[in-house]
């Protein structure tokens, strides 16, 4: 196996690429790619998206637009048991906590992000270490009526009260199936946000993540025909 040497040109090139990875360890890809592995992801929480990433093609890196944005397709990386259940939430992308006023879903990054998924399931069980962790089957997805309609109320209700200068009450309960939580590699990070008074303060910068339950219904949908 060859790293690719351009972008994938098409959704179908995408989904070859991603399912040509299942089976084979992240050591294995790192090997071959040149990269080194770490024996924990506690200091290196994005080393397996980026080495996908690289095997895959991507373009975008952490720019706020999808990683195949000429496909506009967006990849993630799904840690799952060996049941194939969701071991954790999904980010998706940073929360605009300033200069909102007529933002809407339809032109949100979140929408954006979320347009068509690149889903890659990896097996990712605490007690593996990175280097055994395998790559499962690859998928694309798009939300149906009603997952959007889910996705779009949460993320409606969410950015209503970080307008009305809530950010503080905003917990990773609310929410059906997106919520809100800080973000930060650094948990001292600050960024500007609107107060309860309409002035600005000062808090930890958040995410929008997708919550497990979600995901394993995408996953259900996918494999199981639920």
């Amino acid at each position: 196996m060859h790293l690719p040497q351009h972008p994938p040109t098409s959704i179908d090139e995408l989904l070859e690429r991603a399912r040509n990875l299942a089976g084979l360890s992240l050591g294995e890809l790192a090997e071959l790619a040149g990269y080194a592995t770490p024996e924990n992801l506690q200091r290196h929480k994005g080393w397996s998206g980026q080495l996908l990433e690289t095997w895959l093609g991507a373009e975008a890196g952490s720019k706020p637009q999808q990683d195949f944005p000429h496909l506009g397709v967006e990849l993630k990386s799904l840690p799952v048991d060996e049941q194939g259940m969701p071991l954790e939430t999904t980010y998706v992308c940073y929360a605009p906590l300033l200069n909102i006023a007529g933002m809407d879903w339809e032109s949100s990054n979140v929408r954006n992000k979320l347009h068509c998924v690149c889903w890659l399931p990896i097996l990712a069980s605490r007690h593996i270490p990175p280097a055994q962790r395998r790559v499962g089957n690859a998928f694309i997805w798009q939300p149906d009526q009603d997952e959007e309609a889910a996705l779009r109320q949460d993320w409606e209700e969410i950015m209503e009260k970080i307008a009305l200068g809530k950010i503080e009450s905003v917990t990773a309960r609310h929410g059906e199936v997106l919520q809100l939580r800080p973000k930060a590699a650094d948990g001292n990070a600050l960024t500007d946000a609107i107060g309860e008074q309409g002035q600005r303060i000062r808090t930890r910068p958040r995410g929008f993540y997708l919550k497990k339950h979600f995901t394993q219904q995408i996953l259900d949908k996918v494999f199981n025909d639920v």
